[in-house]
């Protein structure tokens, strides 16, 4: 189902969802002003076609003990398809990488990570990354405060 064979019903079925995944069906659908079969109806066919990817809990990382949060920008030595591959697969086995991002400008890729403290963001970096094949530069910017942050994607 392409977004723009989106009817209202839908985007304001995807919002209410993306702000809380687990509404009962039956409050969603008085949300939505529809009744519960037709809802359903309609949020299966969003799970189908793709539109929503998936159901999560998103943790408090305070709570579990992540207080330290960094944006890494690495340049690679080269920049040719087998070390971006490489690169690419070595980040992936990273739990504390949160996200990352092939960039344009002075870096390659920027990551989110996510540590404890500065002990293991420096583990991190001395241990795994700096030792990823192929990077030849990584410059570190700790977050101070969070701003803003959602999950809700603009519809």
């Amino acid at each position: 189902m392409p977004r723009q064979g989106l009817d209202q019903t839908d985007i304001r079925i995807l919002e209410v969802l993306q702000e809380n995944g687990r509404i009962s069906n039956v409050d969603l659908a008085t949300r939505v002003n529809l009744s519960p079969s037709p809802c359903l109806a309609r949020v299966k066919e969003l799970e189908k076609s793709g539109l929503i990817d998936r159901y999560v809990a998103v943790l408090n990382p305070l709570k579990v003990g992540l207080s330290v949060s960094v944006f890494i920008h690495i340049r690679l030595e080269k920049q040719i398809e087998e070390a971006l591959e490489n690169f690419e697969s070595a980040i992936r086995a990273y739990p504390e990488v949160m996200e990352c991002y092939l960039m344009t400008g002075d870096s390659d890729y920027m990551i989110r990570v996510l540590v404890p403290d500065v002990q293991a963001l420096e583990r991190f970096i001395v241990d795994e990354l700096s030792k990823i094949r192929g990077v030849a530069n990584i410059r570190s910017s700790f977050a101070l405060k969070q701003v803003k942050y959602k999950t809700a994607l603009p519809l």
